[in-house]
């Protein structure tokens, strides 16, 4: 077998081998769907929460304070990861919010 055929036919394997892992990594991954946050969840507790209905990958809250020191500047308060159907919860100091989003993986 000469170089050129070689070469032409190990380039074809690698490039099938990656389509292959990209075509069943890609589904594993989904983000998830229907994705809301409640603040002060918990009574007694001030803190949020995100939950997400639907979808196969993972979500958590995470929450943007300024803090009342200028010189502390914003804090970032997140839950855990968690699985869709499961809710990712924070407790969060009493700080002016900032932003309130979930993240998706």
């Amino acid at each position: 077998m000469n170089a050129r055929r070689l070469a032409a036919t190990a380039f074809a394997t690698v490039l099938a081998a990656t389509g292959l892992l990209a075509a069943t990594t890609s589904g594993a991954y989904a983000a998830p769907t229907g994705c809301t946050y409640t603040l002060d969840p918990v009574p007694g507790e001030h803190g949020a929460s995100s939950y997400c209905s639907g979808g196969t990958g993972q979500h958590r809250i995470v929450v943007m304070e300024k803090h009342f020191l200028p010189e502390v500047g914003l804090l970032a308060c997140d839950g855990p990861w968690v699985s869709a159907g499961q809710t990712s919860y924070t407790r969060i100091p009493y700080h002016p919010i900032v932003q309130i989003r979930i993240d998706t993986r």
